[in-house]
């Protein structure tokens, strides 16, 4: 059975490929280079700043993507029929110029995630440009089991609620016992998978038609459960 690829996975993978011959450009660039530092983690508990996505490509090799859909174009028969890229319009005195958007996570699906969105002209540089912004923006996530139903001491979860807000739409992250899943729409599962959350409920409100909207209060919401007093 041959398993045919989309355009949007042949961009990723070419991408990942030309990370290969990185030249680093910064002091941490030269000193992960030089293998002063084991892992991503060493970096993000000094809180130095990742101004190249070669890094995280060096340390973290088998980090994952996934491509929120976020745009949408009307179907055949009704509906929605969803595209990796939403197209918005300006309006000059030349006329109508259009521009493209794209989000897309990353992670190694065990407590390190990313997101980052780009605009663009064309659809390929878009994509291209969201995947090393949320190369830039990884952070850790605190798991856990905070469920009453659970108890155990494992990290297949939250150690505790935590909910944010980005733009209209409002998300609260609950802990859930084994066996529950992600209980969320698709770009949810997709940005917690990553993380490495395999058990969680999603709440949310508001326009969560923008998807844009949902899959960044849900970052926002994984950093805020490191924004508490105590050592992680």
């Amino acid at each position: 059975m041959v398993v045919r690829k989309t355009t949007e996975q042949r961009i990723l993978e070419e991408k990942r490929e030309e990370s290969t011959d990185w030249i680093p450009k910064t002091q941490l660039g030269n000193d992960v280079l030089k293998g002063k530092y084991e892992s991503l983690e060493d970096i993000l508990v000094k809180g130095l700043v990742i101004l190249e996505p070669g890094i995280v490509d060096i340390l973290v090799p088998d980090m994952k993507s996934e491509i929120i859909y976020i745009g949408g174009s009307p179907g055949k028969g009704g509906g929605i029929r969803r595209t990796a890229t939403k197209r918005t319009a300006r309006m000059h005195k030349s006329g109508r110029r259009f521009k493209l958007t794209a989000v897309i996570a990353v992670g190694n699906e065990n407590g390190i995630v990313g997101l980052g969105s780009a605009s663009s002209r064309e659809h390929r540089t878009a994509l291209e440009k969201a995947l090393e912004q949320a190369k830039l923006n990884v952070i850790r996530v605190r798991l856990g089991c905070g469920s009453w139903e659970c108890g155990c001491d494992g990290k297949h979860s939250i150690p505790f609620k935590s909910q944010s807000r980005y733009g209209s739409v409002g998300v609260k992250l609950l802990p859930a016992p084994k066996g529950v899943g992600v209980v969320g729409n698709q770009p949810s599962k997709k940005v917690l998978g990553l993380a490495g959350i395999k058990d969680i409920w999603v709440k949310t409100s508001g326009n969560t038609g923008v998807r844009g909207n949902v899959v960044h209060a849900i970052f926002e919401a994984l950093k805020n459960l490191s924004r508490v007093k105590g050592d992680l």
